[in-house]
């Protein structure tokens, strides 16, 4: 089995995409809303991860000034628990901080605390909820802010070389 690989998503990839999501949450986003993003969305960013060409995972953000909003992140349940939620994560923080963001903000559930985990490993840190945020069961979101080091190497997980020269990690957050 070769190391997972993040490269930029790309229309073929969507119906995959689309998979994933609705695997991973009780509120998916449609093919076509991906599409979208993809086609219209100045401000988004999406990644996918790939392994022995197989997309496992994928994530998104929009960037927008000098701030970063991640949309979605997600990784299937077979590859879970092998930190590459976490990878996907480092490698959307390196790439908004590489197009002048400076902070970067998500909402997670209140009842996902495995994700809240990853995000405050990461540096991020709760700044408020959005109550009813989640239209399925009106669950409040939790409103998570973190700072990005000005050197994108400080984002780099140390533990890791760098696979194909990207950087990438598993939980999946609603939000």
């Amino acid at each position: 089995m070769s190391e997972p690989v993040i490269r930029a998503m790309e229309p073929e990839d969507v119906p995959t995409v689309a998979r994933i999501e609705k695997e991973s949450f009780t509120l998916p986003w449609s093919a076509e809303a991906f599409r979208t993003e993809l086609a219209h969305n100045r401000f988004a960013r999406y990644s996918v991860l790939e392994q022995d060409g197989q997309i496992i995972g994928y994530c998104g953000m929009w960037v927008i000034a000098d701030e970063a909003h991640v949309t979605n992140i997600a990784v299937r349940e077979p590859f879970r628990g092998r930190g590459l939620g976490e990878r996907l994560m480092r490698r959307l923080m390196e790439e908004a901080r590489s197009l002048g963001a400076r902070r970067m903000t998500l909402e997670v559930r209140v009842s996902n605390t495995r994700a809240q985990r990853l995000y405050r490993k990461l540096g991020f840190v709760s700044c408020g909820v959005r109550p009813g945020y989640y239209t399925d069961n009106m669950e409040d979101a939790l409103i998570m802010w973190a700072d990005l080091p000005p050197e994108p190497a400080a984002l780099s997980d140390p533990s890791r070389e760098p696979a194909s020269g990207h950087d990438g990690t598993g939980a999946s957050g609603d939000g």
